[in-house]
């Protein structure tokens, strides 16, 4: 006969937090199993599980066990002595050396019932140890942050030395030996360069990383928020070392230098957090281009709300996303977010019950649970005979990364018409035009007014920077001339200034779009013939906003400036 379980009693802290009314006593109960079967403290369990508010938990702790509390949010990352550690003992225990004073170190700790982790710290130490108690979640954070400096440190050593210093040999300038460059590929300065250049890249938030070569210049760009900058002009000599080490890394072939090269790299920076960068060579003048183009794996989880997108548009969106069928384009020029726009829909859809299959040139982001094939032409691989093999694969939802072609245009369209949600994009100007591209192609149509549901065209405007933004007296007429209505004057706008914080008073950036759902009257509009400017008169009509009064918008919310919305969407 089977023994019941036995009852857990509750003390301490699981008990104080009973009488306070913080928590349930069958709450307290079924935690203390689960942080046990976890090996984890109750006290990151509580947190984790969002079970009681961090804060709150932390005050409660410290009352009931007499001890100090520390607010982490003030505390100097740098001033902490990380070094007389190992991280592991961070990690087994979750507490961190917070200062050294005198002979006495005071560690950081979250459960105060951790009584083993002040002897360990105080043996691996041999200085008298005390606890000081902190809440959960910025003890994490805190964690998090040794251990990405502890990985930086590992994975680049010293990167910030001088590049005057580097120990850059002479032998291959001017060399016409096609294998000379191909010697040293591990040179220790080239390799330290390249990964400080990947590093200060993703630190900066860059998109895009140039290496550019010349007859007698070598540069490296970064695009920021858009716009390049220049960020380092290297040795010459360096040239052709650095173009074989990114090759390398990029599992390129480093003897071919007459044709275009794609590849990829993954650069992990933490052990929590990798970056992939899509990597593409052509062939110049003086040498090869090569481009980086940085994926962030996080933007795809940034979540709808933090597009930018206006109510009204995020509900077309969403609206859009819930039918079981029909066709999502989504519209702008190379670098305008919609790649990022088509991850968010697809991972609002990515739920066990749904099949997803994308074709893409190539899989930018890597989502767990979707299909993702990445298109090989040489192979035969297209995005016609993706589409074809996945409509054998009993889809639900199809991503393909772009229309290029009439083939893939109708079989797309016709598995949008057969009980299939389909999300593609178009290199097009705006949401009308992308109709008329689709008719330029050879598409019928009826086939694309019974087929599409949404267009949505985007750009993407630097956001202002909040620190040192200011208002900018612009006169009534600009305004009006500009496109702002008499009725939202008098109208208060900021302009970028710049600071420390920012780069020329912008950081970061915020979309801006045109959604425009194929309405009946729109339908009757393209297959009566209508063009561009038929169509963009009936969107008019429906109440859709073009890119322009999206951009007004954004100027007005106080989110980018006047000049940048110029710059986004006058032609």
């Amino acid at each position: 006969m089977a023994t019941p379980n036995k009852k857990i009693a509750l003390g301490g802290l699981p008990k104080r937090l009973v009488t306070d009314n913080l928590l349930g006593e069958e709450q307290a109960v079924e935690a203390i199993k689960e942080a046990r079967k976890n090996n984890i403290s109750i006290v990151s369990y509580l947190v984790n599980n969002k079970l009681v508010d961090g804060y709150k938990l932390a005050c409660v702790a410290a009352e009931e066990f007499g001890l100090p509390i520390f607010d982490l949010t003030s505390f100097d990352f740098e001033y902490s002595p990380k070094d007389l550690v190992k991280e592991e003992l961070m990690d087994k225990h979750h507490a961190i050396p917070l200062i050294k004073q005198g002979d006495k170190l005071f560690v950081g700790i979250s459960d105060p019932t951790n009584f083993v982790a002040i002897d360990e710290f105080r043996f691996a130490t041999g200085i008298p140890t005390e606890a000081v108690l902190v809440e959960e979640g910025q003890l994490s954070i805190f964690i998090e942050k040794f251990a990405n400096a502890a990985d930086d440190d590992m994975a680049l050593g010293d990167l910030d030395k001088d590049l005057d210093n580097l120990d850059i040999g002479e032998e291959i300038v001017n060399k016409e030996d096609d294998d000379a460059d191909t010697s040293e590929l591990d040179d220790t300065p080239v390799v330290r360069f390249v990964n400080k250049v990947l590093l200060d890249a993703i630190n900066k938030g860059a998109s895009d990383i140039h290496f550019e070569m010349y007859e007698k210049k070598f540069r490296v760009r970064f695009r920021v928020d858009g716009i390049l900058q220049e960020i380092s002009n290297p040795p010459l000599s360096m040239a052709k070392r650095l173009t074989a080490r990114v090759k390398v890394m990029s599992r390129m072939d480093i003897s071919e230098k007459r044709i275009p090269q794609d590849g990829r790299i993954k650069l992990k920076i933490s052990k929590t957090k990798a970056i992939d960068f899509r990597v593409s060579t052509c062939p110049v003048l003086f040498g090869e281009k090569i481009v980086l183009r940085i994926l962030d794996p996080s933007s795809a989880q940034l979540g709808i709300d933090a597009l930018g997108y206006e109510p009204e548009q995020k509900a077309l969106y969403m609206d859009a996303l819930s039918k079981p069928y029909g066709m999502i384009l989504v519209t702008g020029p190379t670098g305008s977010g919609k790649t990022v726009s088509l991850y968010t829909g697809v991972n609002i859809l990515n739920i066990p019950e749904t099949n997803i299959s994308t074709a893409e040139d190539p899989a930018e982001i890597n989502l767990e649970g979707v299909n993702q094939v990445n298109v090989n032409v040489k192979a035969g691989l297209t995005f016609e005979v993706a589409l074809k093999a996945f409509l054998r694969q009993d889809p639900d939802v199809i991503l393909v990364g772009e229309i290029r072609d009439l083939e893939t245009a109708s079989i797309a369209i016709k598995a949008a018409q057969t009980g299939h949600l389909v999300l593609s994009t178009l290199h097009t100007n705006d949401a009308p035009q992308t109709i008329s591209r689709l008719i330029n192609m050879g598409v019928v149509p009826f086939n694309i007014a019974t087929a599409v549901t949404l267009v949505i065209a985007q750009r993407l405007g630097r956001r202002l920077c909040k620190t040192c933004k200011e208002v900018d007296n612009i006169p009534e007429e600009v305004l009006l001339d500009a496109g702002f209505e008499k009725e939202e004057l008098p109208l208060q706008i900021y302009k970028p200034v710049g600071c420390d914080q920012c780069t020329n008073g912008y950081k970061g950036r915020v979309g801006i779009y045109q959604v425009m759902p194929l309405s009946e009257d729109m339908g009757r509009t393209i297959m009566n013939g209508g063009n561009a400017m038929d169509i963009a008169d009936q969107a008019e009509t429906d109440g859709v906003q073009n890119l322009r009064r999206s951009a007004l918008n954004k100027v007005k919310e106080g989110l980018t400036s006047l000049a940048e919305a110029n710059r986004i969407t006058l032609e």
